[in-house]
């Protein structure tokens, strides 16, 4: 390009301790262009964007804005260059308002105190800029995952910024939203801004971006263009070919494991009634908002319901009871790995043995080192990622975080999986991992019930789907359905 680039990574490099997580990659982001990174997780998507943001320093190499060399110590600096980033996790205050969380640390004041009319009106304007319909005053924790991630959104385009880092923005959304988004995207381009743009569904990378760098353990890869195809992009990014991305191996269904029977929910769902066999996986599909995660929940018993039943393998499960869902053998991968299925600062170990640390003790005190042993095994069974067992797994990458999530249950040998967006910010190689673990469950005789929001996965995955809408469940298809068939079912009206 004959202009000159926004931000320029040029020869860095980044070791954590003994690891080097990063080693000589330069990455260019121009003014109107969106440059995607493509990467298994653990490639170094994440430290290059929070070099880019003033979160990591770069150990060798240096950066440039605007063609001038620049250090970014802190967020701030990267801010007051016009660099702003929503990350995958995101960066909000649950007890506080839309309009306080969009505006969070340039709250407007007038003589010391707060302005909360032009907070509002600052705020909104950003809503309005990615056509969210949502109450100012409403808390932020009390909203649904994908419109916490357009506030998340709002809240970036609200500081005028003129590099943009999006990761994983789609995560959690429709694709009504995603489109909604992608139109701000077009219009920010046009404006100028550059952007940086991280995402683990490569139908969406032709769509959006300009150009694609690839990196694969920390090394620089290749540069080309955005509409390579997705195969090649795979090639690139895994280091081999890999021909079946949905390597669904199914069996003959074996007696029930799991009946769920007239299961209702004030204001969530209502009659909803379904079987999974051993060796089957059985998949729900819908919209953001039909139910889901509600149900998933209620049969685990983290939520409450107000009628119906749950049997596992003929034993009726209390109402709320999560400990003796886990006894009778049921295990539960949320959709919210970090806040619901992983304790940050403890090691892989303990993670991975939460499920088995009250069944594996010896006269009432943990087996430390029992469990310690039977997890690295797990791990090693799952292709975990790790320096040892005993590194932080907030230090792994998503991937491995989230086998790590599977591991707590094949440690304790669940035959009844409940799978929220099983593989939600997983690079293509990790799922195809994650859903061998689902194939070698249903091989030995467990059974798996899954939500996606993903349909080619839950098409491509299941034996059987289920589609919700509006808390019921509309139809059921098997899995030489189309999207289309998937879509008219959950956008069907209730008869």
């Amino acid at each position: 390009m004959s202009q000159k680039p926004i931000l320029e990574l040029k020869h860095v490099s980044k070791s954590f301790g003994p690891v080097n997580v990063i080693d000589d990659v330069s990455v260019a982001v121009y003014p109107g262009s969106v440059q995607a990174l493509l990467g298994e997780n653990g490639a170094g998507k994440s430290t290059i964007i929070k070099m880019m943001a003033g979160v990591h320093q770069p150990d060798s190499g240096e950066i440039l804005i605007d063609g001038q060399p620049t250090k970014l110590a802190t967020t701030r600096d990267a801010e007051a260059h016009g660099i702003a980033t929503i990350y995958q996790e995101l960066n909000l205050v649950p007890s506080l308002s839309v309009a306080e969380n969009i505006m969070l640390g340039r709250t407007p004041h007038t003589g010391g105190i707060v302005n909360f009319s032009q907070l509002r009106e600052k705020a909104q304007k950003a809503l309005d800029f990615i056509g969210l319909d949502v109450d100012l005053d409403a808390t932020v924790g009390e909203l649904g995952l994908a419109r916490q991630q357009l506030v998340e959104i709002a809240k970036a385009l609200s500081m005028d910024a003129r590099l943009l880092i999006l990761d994983e923005p789609t995560a959690a959304l429709t694709g009504n939203e995603i489109d909604q988004l992608f139109r701000v995207v077009d219009d920010l381009k046009a404006r100028g801004v550059g952007m940086v743009f991280i995402s683990h569904h490569l139908d969406e990378i032709a769509r959006i971006a300009d150009s694609v760098s690839v990196l694969r353990d920390g090394h620089f890869v290749a540069e080309v263009s955005a509409d390579t195809a997705e195969d090649e992009f795979v090639r690139l990014m895994v280091g081999r070919d890999i021909d079946d991305r949905y390597p669904r191996k199914a069996s003959a269904p074996g007696g029930v494991l799991l009946n769920v029977d007239k299961l209702s929910s004030a204001g969530k769902f209502r009659d909803i009634s379904l079987q999974v066999r051993a060796g089957e996986v059985v998949g729900i599909a819908g919209l953001v908002g039909a139910g889901r995660t509600e149900v998933i929940r209620a049969i685990v018993g983290a939520d409450p319901y107000d009628s119906g039943t749950i049997t596992v393998r003929d034993k009726q499960l209390r109402k709320g009871d999560v400990a003796a869902g886990i006894r009778a053998g049921i295990g539960h991968v949320p959709e919210d790995r970090k806040n619901q299925g992983l304790i940050l600062d403890a090691s892989v170990s303990d993670n991975i043995g939460l499920a088995t640390l009250r069944s594996s003790a010896r006269a009432g005190l943990a087996d430390r080192k029992g469990q310690r042993r039977r997890a690295e095994t797990v791990a090693e069974r799952l292709r975990i990622r790790m320096a040892d067992s005993a590194q932080l797994i907030r230090n792994l990458s998503g991937g491995n975080q989230q086998k790590a999530v599977f591991g707590k249950w094949v440690m304790a040998e669940s035959t009844v999986l409940l799978l929220d967006e099983p593989t939600r910010g997983v690079d293509v190689g990790a799922k195809v991992e994650i859903y061998t673990i689902i194939n070698d469950i249903t091989a030995q005789g467990g059974a798996v019930l899954m939500a996606s929001s993903d349909l080619p996965e839950v098409l491509g995955m299941s034996d059987r789907v289920l589609v919700m809408s509006g808390g019921r469940i509309a139809g059921e298809l098997d899995p030489t359905a189309t999207q289309d068939d998937v879509m008219s079912l959950a956008v069907s009206k209730e008869r």
